[in-house]
């Protein structure tokens, strides 16, 4: 059933009124980059609420991932990089715009699109040669908006425009822009009318990365051309909706492997639809050798923020944050602190952990880095190729930036090894993460200075924003 959908999408675009939707405009002339066959295809794949510890390489016991974990194996395995934000629409658009959350236009959930002067990194790819794809969750601009997909560089597109709509992993429509068929709008899945649960979105996303993969093959057009896909997982985001109604949000097909355990429901769920997921990128590795794509192909996985509470889900009944404080929501390292595994063959050694910190409005500058591109704009980010090549990264951060905006204003900074963050109302807080990865000693009394200079840099560090209003009396 869902490869019928995949592989006859052109009798779904028949179906429905086809509507052409202008693409972003490319301008080749105004980028930079090396010649196309020397340049990798880049895939990106993003997985939502997927806690630092919730990975067998980092450190899971329960929940199995051997994929991903073999991934981390045959490449480099970080283990100080950041999200852009501590909950889902925020952290996407940092990661796309190389903008953090001081300077960029999405800084929370509200319903706040991204804007026509608004540069994504699939916009400078897109411009640079490179065919850009999105399959799965968008969340930063709804359709025929100026955040729409296709309006920020992505080519194509299959999925979720709206973060809210991405809840129901059975949904009864997607939205898909498709130029080889000159289709543009919805698509429908009555098999999921009336509460029915036949197409389960995730196995749509599988197998549609994978017969992208079969198109853009060596001798397959448009071969020549290299590719940037996107692969936004929802998983393991709960359907809050569905949690709130019974008790237990997290929708998948099956529970196994996990069906026989003494475990509660939702945390059955949670680990069913992570072993899922990693199930897939399995496949998706397994593909990429079969069409010989492997040796030419950059593969970044990562999550968005750190694990929920939602859903029924107890973030503490797998120990999803490891070793760090906090969850979605909150500043602290287990909110903000994400997997990042790289896997690049031939460019990346295997079996490499590294301890560079680095965040995710630092993967367009990366990734142009990558695609051989001399003029991108840089954003707040840097590039770190060089770690990533397991050269000595000589250019870094002088601080790191977030600003949250539920449950009051917070700001968090990290500069070297320490971690300042101000909870409006609430008194300072001082953590030394060598030291403390727990974040458990406030030193904040015994350090003014370093007080003192990380409230200076929360008050440089962000522009005004009439969306996002900073702390009262600013």
């Amino acid at each position: 059933l869902i490869a019928r959908f995949i592989l006859n999408l052109a009798r779904v675009a028949g179906v429905v009124a086809p509507m052409v939707v202008a693409c972003a405009t490319v301008d080749a002339a105004s980028i930079s980059a090396v010649p196309s066959p020397e340049r990798p295809n880049i895939v990106l794949i993003l997985a939502d609420d997927l806690g630092y510890g919730d990975l067998g390489c980092y450190g899971q016991s329960r929940i199995k991932t051997p994929n991903l974990d073999k991934m981390a194996a045959e490449g480099m395995r970080f283990t100080q990089f950041y999200s852009g934000s501590t909950v889902c629409a925020p952290s996407r658009c940092a990661m796309m715009t190389g903008l953090h959350t001081g300077h960029a236009l999405i800084r929370g959930n509200a319903k706040v699109q991204l804007g026509a002067g608004d540069r994504t990194v699939a916009r400078t790819l897109q411009e640079s040669g490179y065919y850009t794809a999105l399959i799965g969750k968008w969340g930063l601009g709804d359709y025929e908006t100026s955040g729409a997909p296709q309006r920020q560089g992505f080519k194509e597109f299959l999925g979720y425009l709206d973060q809210r709509h991405a809840h129901d992993y059975y949904t009864t429509h997607l939205f898909r822009v498709d130029p080889a068929n000159d289709y543009s709008g919805q698509i429908d899945f009555p098999e999921n009318a009336g509460g029915k649960k036949a197409v389960y979105t995730h196995d749509l996303f599988s197998e549609a990365a994978l017969r992208f993969l079969k198109i853009h093959a060596p001798g397959a057009y448009p071969a020549s051309k290299p590719f940037f896909l996107f692969l936004a997982y929802t998983i393991p985001h709960a359907n809050n909706e569905e949690g709130a109604r019974t008790g237990d949000g997290m929708e998948v097909p099956s529970r196994a492997p996990y069906e026989f355990e003494t475990w509660p429901g939702p945390e059955k769920g949670k680990a069913a639809m992570i072993t899922r997921m990693d199930r897939d990128i399995g496949r998706f590795f397994d593909r990429l050798k079969e069409l010989k794509l492997e040796d030419r192909t950059l593969v970044i996985f990562t999550s968005d923020n750190g694990p929920h509470r939602e859903g029924g889900v107890k973030p503490e009944f797998f120990k999803s944050s490891g070793p760090l404080r906090g969850i979605k929501r909150d500043l602290y390292e287990g909110g903000i602190r994400v997997p990042m595994i790289v896997r690049w063959p031939g460019k990346v050694k295997s079996g490499q952990v590294s301890d560079v910190p680095w965040a995710q409005w630092d993967l367009p500058a990366t990734l142009a880095s990558v695609a051989g591109i001399t003029n991108a704009p840089a954003g707040d980010g840097l590039s770190f190729l060089p770690a990533i090549l397991g050269q000595a990264q000589t250019n870094r951060h002088d601080y790191f930036y977030w600003e949250f905006h539920e449950r009051g204003f917070t700001q968090a900074v990290r500069t070297g090894d320490w971690k300042g963050i101000r909870k409006e109302g609430a008194p300072f807080e001082l953590y030394d993460l060598k030291a403390d990865i727990g974040e458990e000693k406030n030193l904040a009394d015994k350090h003014p200075e370093m007080v003192g200079k990380l409230e200076a840099v929360m008050k440089s560090a962000r522009t005004p924003s009439s969306h996002w209003p900073g702390p009262k009396g600013s």
